[in-house]
């Protein structure tokens, strides 16, 4: 049954075109993610869906008594609501039935009993008794806080977990998700997703989690520079059919420009060819020259900028943090070394913000000692909305900091380029500052910090608010970084790529170490004892806990068997999604099995993904 049609629809802001022409009809249970660049009109495509702002052109239908319920990026609420009353914000028809009824009980007065006798048979007629009760539920299996919590005390985590349950209890026939997972610990977001999986709910999905995208998501449809494409099946297959589109595109774009430089030299042989018989043909050079577009800055070029770290990096000797007589973190101990990349999980409240604000310096441990090398220089991107000039322009703002970047010893690059690469073009950099998306702002404000060569980078949930394709180009940037870098994060698919090590936050102020990948860490998370608890250990002389820490790990008799074992299963592993890979574009393989062929590739490619972070690990004793 189709429950949404849209016919020719199209939206500019900013005198931009966001998306033009998009046709397409939403069966009931379908699933479909929204992916592409910031900017691009994904949150602005929700709210025409939701009917919260009208398109410019196209009609848009949707079946009779469709019930929308729609999560906005960044929940508001009115000031002196507390979490129970803010559920009757919603504009659910169901609870907007609720809220009359509890403004009469409030009211006690002006009103009569057949007005409260007929909100109550409304009430009874669709069920809306039973949202109250599951909008309760869901705050517990949330681990969201009390009913009676004033909102304007909720922290960005609790407030995301309590307009969740607010948008999830009245079950609406079609649910709208934009950035869901943002501010989530991990755990709720795996709650989350198991839900979405379970729920036969239709849904409209925005987010930058891959692994949401790949396992929820039975569409994707993808915004690239105003046009809409729609990709049946999972993230997985989007990714090797976009790869298809893109290259068909550029060998088009290719036998255009070939086209175009036989009619311009056409053109150029002088007035006899340009009479007016042929003013067709000059058109049809201009439709062309308009056709042409810009290409994509690839990020695969990318290295990481270049800042020697000393022999002293940064130590930490049995730091701890208290608020109110609360411990937040107990005394906590590392040392680190050239090249560490740390994750940082834990739940929301666990301090891990709190602990990289007291190695930045912005907060003070109550107690032991951070020794920070001469050499070592910060970069923290942190949660707060930094407040940039809106007067700027973006290139202004970057040049500001520097005119050019030092990548390695002796390769520069201009900050125009530099801006490129992390997919603002040369058509952004004249815009200013105060015209940009939420996510645009974010994005360049983290390119502000890269742009000042830091050699230790502390970031804070970095994949919020940033889009797929410049989470990639973080990626490439983090794993070709020579200094170190401690990443809190949620983002499951992103903290595998890059971080082989975690630090593991729990909410008695602990902080294990543990050796591994997160894929790893969920897949067999270890009983606490054998999570190593870093911190001084007691009765051991200071001297001998620091030579323990500087003695180089060896690998063991069976670590030594394992890494020769990576090896080969790596390489089988790589030959079967090669095959796969080819099976996906050789018509002559069944169409019956690409589901099957298609789990598999998301299988492989995650395992494989663990055993080359394994290998990383054990090869890094080895050396």
């Amino acid at each position: 049954m189709v429950i949404l049609s849209m016919e020719d629809i199209s939206k500019t802001l900013k005198d931009e075109p966001l998306f033009e022409g998009v046709t397409f009809g939403m069966e009931r249970g379908d699933k479909i993610g929204l992916i592409g660049p910031n900017g691009t009109g994904k949150s602005t495509f929700l709210k025409v869906v939701a009917g919260l702002i009208p398109p410019d052109t196209g009609t848009v239908a949707k079946a009779r008594e469709l019930t929308i319920g729609m999560l906005e990026q960044h929940p508001r609420s009115v000031e002196g609501r507390t979490v129970d009353r803010f559920l009757l914000d919603s504009a659910h028809p169901s609870v907007r039935l609720l809220r009359a009824y509890h403004a009469m009980l409030e009211q006690k007065t002006g009103f009569s009993a057949d007005a409260m006798h007929q909100v109550m048979e409304q009430i009874e007629s669709v069920h809306a008794w039973d949202i109250e009760t599951r909008y309760a539920s869901f705050l517990g299996e949330l681990q969201g806080p009390p009913l009676d919590t004033p909102m304007d005390v909720l922290s960005g985590g609790m407030l995301k977990k309590v307009a969740i349950a607010r948008v999830l209890a009245p079950k609406p026939d079609l649910l709208l998700l934009d950035e869901p997972t943002n501010h989530l610990d991990i755990p709720t977001i795996r709650w989350l997703e198991d839900y979405l999986v379970a729920s036969e709910i239709s849904l409209m999905l925005v987010t930058h989690d891959r692994y949401v995208l790949d396992r929820v998501c039975s569409t994707i449809m993808e915004f690239d520079r105003g046009s809409v494409y729609l990709h049946p099946g999972s993230y997985v297959t989007f990714l090797q059919r976009r790869e298809e589109r893109l290259l068909g595109a550029q060998a088009e774009q290719e036998r255009l420009k070939t086209v175009l430089r036989r009619e311009l030299v056409w053109l150029q042989r002088g007035p006899r060819a340009r009479t007016g018989k042929d003013s067709g043909r000059k058109e049809r050079i201009e439709k062309m020259q308009a056709s042409l577009t810009t290409e994509a800055v690839k990020g695969a070029d990318f290295t990481s900028m270049h800042r020697r770290l000393g022999k002293k990096i940064l130590e930490l000797e049995g730091i701890g943090k208290s608020y109110d007589g609360s411990t937040v973190i107990r005394p906590f101990s590392h040392g680190f070394q050239t090249g560490e990349r740390i994750g940082i999980i834990g739940p929301n409240g666990s301090g891990k913000t709190t602990f990289l604000d007291m190695l930045f310096g912005r907060t003070e441990p109550d107690c032991g000692t951070i020794d920070v090398g001469v050499n070592t220089a910060f970069g923290y991107y942190d949660q707060l909305d930094t407040p940039l000039d809106p007067e700027k322009t973006v290139l202004e703002h970057i040049e500001e900091i520097a005119q050019e970047v030092t990548l390695a010893p002796g390769s520069t690059i201009s900050a125009p380029r530099f801006l490129e690469m992390f997919g603002f073009p040369v058509s952004f950099h004249r815009i200013k500052v105060g015209l940009l998306s939420g996510g645009e702002r974010r994005r360049l404000h983290l390119v502000g910090i890269l742009m000042q060569s830091p050699n230790f980078l502390l970031l804070d949930e970095p994949t919020n608010d940033l889009d797929i394709d410049t989470i990639r180009r973080l990626e490439e940037y983090l794993l070709d970084f020579q200094g170190c870098a401690l990443i809190v994060s949620h983002d499951r698919a992103f903290l595998d790529r890059v971080a082989p090590t975690l630090f593991v936050f729990d909410n008695e102020g602990r902080i294990g170490k543990y050796p591994g990948t997160f894929s790893d860490y969920a897949d067999d998370p270890p009983p606490t004892a054998s999570v190593e608890q870093s911190g001084p250990a007691e009765g051991k002389p200071e001297k001998q806990r620091a030579s323990q820490r500087s003695k180089k790990p060896t690998l063991t008799f069976n670590e030594r068997k394992e890494l020769d074992a990576l090896m080969q299963e790596i390489d089988l592993l790589e030959s079967e999604i090669a095959n796969l890979e080819h099976s996906f574009s050789d018509p002559s393989a069944p169409i019956t099995t690409l589901a099957e062929r298609t789990r598999r590739y998301t299988e492989k490619q995650a395992i494989l993904e663990r055993k080359i972070a394994r290998w990383e690990i054990l090869a890094a004793k080895e050396q």
